[in-house]
C-alpha cells in the first residue's frame, strides 16, 4: 500500500541554483499565474535550505508539519530545514520567493541572520499576515534583491545580505508581534499530539474517540479544545488528512476506486464516494480526471 505517513521517510529537496546565474546558496523565484510542476503536487517533502514566498495570489492549500494552509494574499509563508511539506489543490500561483541555505547564513556578514526570531522559529509559525504598510516594505524589498540577484559581483553577497538582514528583520518584528502572546498552553499541547495521533493512525482510525482514547481524555474534552485551538471540529482535521492521502493516491496512482477505498480504511467503496464528494464537492473518479487534464 502507497500511503504518505508521517512518520515516513521523505524527500529532501535542495536548493536548485537556476541555470542562468548559478548561484548555489540564494535564488530568487517569480510566478505569474503558473501552476505548480506535477512532480511537486502531493508529494510529501523537506527541504534542506530556508524558502520566504510572498503570495500575492493564490487557490490552493498546502500543509506544513501537517498542518493545513488555506494560502491567503498579501500574506508570506516561510520553511526551514526540516518541517515536511505537501502542496495540495495549488492551481494559479503569483508569488515571489527566496530561497537560501545554512551556508548563505553561515557567511560571516550573515552571521547575525540566523538568531532572528524568523529563522529559528520557536513557535513553529509558518504564516505572516501583511497589512498594506507592511507590503508595501516588502515589496520594495524583493525589487531591491531581485535587481542585486541579476547583478553578480564582488559586491553581490554583501549587498545581498544587507537587504536580507533588513527584509528578515522587519518579518520578525512581525513574527514576535503575531505569535509571542501565543504561549504553549497546555491545550496547545494537546493540540499538536492529536495532529500527531492523527498522522500515526488515520488510515485505521476514523473517529475523535478513538484519538481522545489514546490521550486518555473524553472525546467531548477532546472536541472543545480542538474547535478552540483551530476554530474547527476534532472530525474535521480527520477527514481533512484522509482526503489528502486521497487526493494523492487519486493523482499520483492508478489504483482503483475499490484499491482506495481499502488503502484509506474504509470498508465501502460507495460510501467513500460519498465522502469525499461530501468534503471536496466532486466525486473520485470526477476529481482524478479533472487534476490529470489540468496538469498534462
Amino acid at each position: 500500500m502507497n500511503t504518505l505517513n508521517y512518520n515516513q521517510q521523505v524527500p529532501i529537496y535542495s536548493l536548485e541554483p537556476d541555470k542562468v546565474m548559478g548561484n548555489k546558496n540564494f535564488r530568487v523565484y517569480h510566478y505569474e499565474n503558473t501552476f505548480p510542476n506535477l512532480s511537486d503536487l502531493l508529494i510529501p517533502h523537506r527541504k534542506d535550505h530556508y524558502l520566504f514566498v510572498l503570495i500575492r495570489k493564490a487557490i490552493g492549500r498546502q500543509w506544513i508539519d501537517m498542518t493545513p494552509y488555506n494560502l491567503k494574499e498579501n500574506s508570506v509563508y516561510f520553511t526551514g530545514p526540516g518541517p515536511i511539506i505537501v502542496k495540495e489543490e495549488l492551481k494559479q500561483l503569483w508569488s515571489t520567493g527566496i530561497a537560501f541555505t545554512s551556508e548563505f547564513l553561515s557567511f560571516q556578514e550573515s552571521a547575525s541572520l540566523s538568531k532572528l526570531p524568523l529563522i529559528l522559529n520557536p513557535h513553529s509559525g509558518y504564516e505572516l499576515l501583511l497589512c498594506e504598510a507592511d507590503i508595501d516594505f516588502v515589496e520594495d524589498m524583493i525589487k531591491k534583491i531581485t535587481v542585486e540577484y541579476h547583478h553578480p559581483g564582488e559586491w553581490q553577497q554583501r549587498m545581498l545580505t544587507a537587504y536580507m538582514t533588513v527584509l528578515l528583520t522587519y518579518l520578525s518584528r512581525l513574527y514576535t508581534e503575531q505569535y509571542n502572546d501565543q504561549e504553549l498552553s497546555a491545550d496547545k499541547v494537546l493540540m499538536n499530539k492529536f495532529q500527531d495521533r492523527i498522522n500515526e493512525c488515520f488510515l485505521e482510525r476514523h473517529e475523535v474517540a478513538d484519538y481522545a482514547s489514546m490521550l486518555n481524555i473524553s472525546a467531548g474534552y477532546l472536541s472543545e479544545v480542538v474547535k478552540v485551538q483551530s476554530g474547527k471540529p476534532a472530525i474535521k482535521h480527520i477527514h481533512d488528512r484522509l482526503v489528502l492521502e486521497a487526493r494523492r493516491l487519486l493523482f499520483h496512482t492508478d489504483n482503483s476506486l475499490k484499491e482506495i477505498t481499502f488503502d484509506l480504511g474504509f470498508s465501502d467503496a460507495s460510501y467513500f464516494s460519498r465522502f469525499f464528494k461530501r468534503e471536496t464537492g466532486v466525486t473520485p473518479a470526477d476529481y482524478r480526471s479533472s487534476t490529470r487534464k489540468m496538469y498534462q
